[in-house]
């Protein structure tokens, strides 16, 4: 136990110190060098060496082994994770570790799938904030879930003869979830109060980079890129406005709030539908063999529809090289909140064991030659993560700390610290204390709505679903209105089941009517459907699609001078 504990972590600490350590050419290559090779000089000249790094990490371990008052609780993976976590902090805050299990589920995320039922799920608490159970909430499209029947209100009793009532949403979601090809032997209580049991084949579901596609206006497309850049979020791009310009659009937003990145090669692809050949996405400077390059435009015929592209705090590496290269451009109006600040570039390397290390090899610019990292010499990830991303105070003044460039046009740009919008909105923000009042909301609005569904509060069928789900819908302002006499329903079993004051609710109102339409529209038309609801009632959004004249004009001046300089 104690042998192959130590070889492991000397194979994972000498692969990382020769990844970091051995100055290596672009052109050459990266190459194994020996153990001699790395060698550092400290201050009283005494080599250090890998062999004796390899020898004090063994000893230490030893030590802990032997005399650590826990040693049987022990959790090696843990030790070592940490370990090498914390030497690849000191390199900078997004070169990181993976083990095993967590490598699994990064590849299975850059892949857009996971492998499960294919269901949306919620959880339902009583008042005192106590697990009651698990309910379906929606399926998705061809999914094993929905081949089966499963449908919004199923409670979820037991899955492989273990029982799901009572435990936390996420651990009902890991049983749910498993290899593709095994069974899931699912029992749901119907709405009606029958039991059912089906048998559930797991296979690979698609978690789509882009969860909304529509016309948000008349003319308007919007295409919500939100989630992040995986293998397929170019092909969906390219479906998604084939599908928009067949509805009619003429104008477009690109949502990509809390976008936190992924796959270059598909920023890339994407801002090759919108740019002119030979226009440059962005540069790419390492040391790692290839990471030197220019990433340019390849089309003849760029797409010319004007965009309002929408960013906050959470957009950030791949997000920012778009949304980067058509501001350089002046492809696109950037509305919103200055972006995150992630401006370099990692590699995954497998290692043995089945774990990888994310290596930071290169930094980017955008077109203008802007490098959009924020500061992380501090060597604090927390202040890092937080009070310079994203809990860091809008309220005051942001001023440009990098260099400054212009965009195609000449307007003035800024680097060192994400891409900073052509045009400032703020995001609504309520109070923590309402922000608590709204939480406690929840389930009574999901308990109420799995009322209405069942029929078990009569008078409002036209609130139930009683048919499979019909995809790509898009929803109507006349559909689920909240009435009046369902508004009153709602307040007296907020009161009787969860102690919720009439006034309270009253306050409240604007946000319950939302939350609870989004439940009947998610029942009737799914999960992606269903955030068609908040969309209407975003201050952002909607100040985004006033903005889209500036936009038109914008994209005419940029392609005036993109055919100027052709025709030279």
């Amino acid at each position: 136990m104690k042998k192959s504990s130590l070889s492991l972590c000397s194979i994972l600490l000498i692969f990382v110190l020769f990844s970091n350590a051995v100055p290596q050419s672009a052109g050459d290559g990266p190459k194994s060098p020996t153990k001699n090779q790395i060698v550092s000089k400290t201050n009283n000249s005494n080599p250090v060496t890998a062999e004796k790094i390899e020898q004090d990490m063994a000893e230490a371990l030893t030590i802990i082994q032997d005399n650590y008052v826990d040693a049987k609780s022990l959790d090696y993976n843990e030790l070592f994770k940490s370990s090498i976590e914390t030497m690849l902090h000191t390199l900078d805050p997004h070169s990181n570790y993976f083990d095993a299990k967590e490598f699994e589920e990064f590849r299975t995320e850059q892949s857009a799938q996971y492998f499960g039922i294919g269901a949306t799920i919620g959880e339902l608490r009583d008042k005192d904030g106590k697990t009651i159970a698990t309910y379906i909430k929606a399926t998705f499209q061809d999914a094993p879930a929905n081949r089966a029947g499963l449908e919004y209100g199923d409670k979820i009793l037991d899955v492989n003869g273990k029982s799901m009532l009572g435990i936390p949403q996420r651990d009902v979601s890991s049983n749910l979830r498993g290899p593709r090809g095994t069974m899931a032997k699912v029992t749901v209580e119907k709405g009606n109060g029958k039991k059912q049991t089906v048998e559930i084949i797991r296979d690979a579901i698609p978690q789509p980079s882009i969860p909304e596609v529509y016309m948000i206006r008349p003319g308007v497309g919007y295409i919500a890129m939100t989630t992040g850049f995986y293998q397929t979020t170019a092909n969906e791009f390219r479906e998604a406005m084939k599908q928009l310009k067949a509805d009619g659009m003429t104008q477009l937003v690109v949502d990509l709030r809390g976008n936190g990145g992924g796959l270059v090669r598909e920023a890339n692809s994407i801002a090759n539908i919108f740019l002119a050949r030979d226009q440059v996405v962005l540069t790419q400077k390492g040391r790692y063999e290839g990471a030197n390059q220019v990433y340019k435009s390849s089309n003849s015929s760029p797409d010319q529809t004007p965009i309002v592209m929408l960013v906050n705090r959470g957009p950030a590496s791949a997000s920012e090289i778009l949304a980067g290269a058509l501001q350089d451009h002046d492809r696109a109006l950037i509305v919103g909140e200055n972006t995150f600040g992630k401006g370099l570039v990692q590699l995954p390397f497998p290692l043995e064991y089945g774990s990888m290390l994310l290596l930071t090899i290169a930094k980017y610019e955008t077109p203008s030659g802007r490098l959009i990292q924020r500061d992380y010499t501090s060597g604090s990830l927390y202040d890092y993560y937080t009070n310079g991303g994203s809990l860091r105070d809008e309220n005051q003044p942001r001023k440009p700390n990098g260099q400054e460039t212009k965009t195609d046009t000449g307007r003035k740009v800024f680097g060192g610290g994400g891409i900073m919008p052509d045009e400032t909105i703020k995001q609504s923000t309520i109070t923590a204390e309402r922000g608590r009042i709204q939480s406690k909301l929840l389930d009574p609005i999901f308990a109420f709505a799995l009322d209405v569904e069942s029929g078990r509060i009569t008078g409002f069928e036209s609130f139930q679903t009683n048919r499979p789900i019909p995809f790509d819908y898009n929803i109507k302002k006349t559909d689920f209105q909240i009435t009046e006499p369902l508004w009153q329903a709602f307040k007296k079993f907020a009161a009787e089941k969860y102690k919720i004051q009439p006034a309270q609710a009253d306050k409240e109102r604007e946000f319950i009517e939302r939350t609870l339409r989004t439940e009947f529209v998610m029942a009737a038309y799914g999960v992606q459907t269903s955030l068609q609801v908040f969309n209407d009632f975003d201050p952002q959004l909607n100040r985004a699609i006033e903005l889209m004249p500036q936009a038109k004009q914008l994209a005419q001046e940029a392609a005036k001078k993109t055919n100027a300089q052709l025709n030279r």
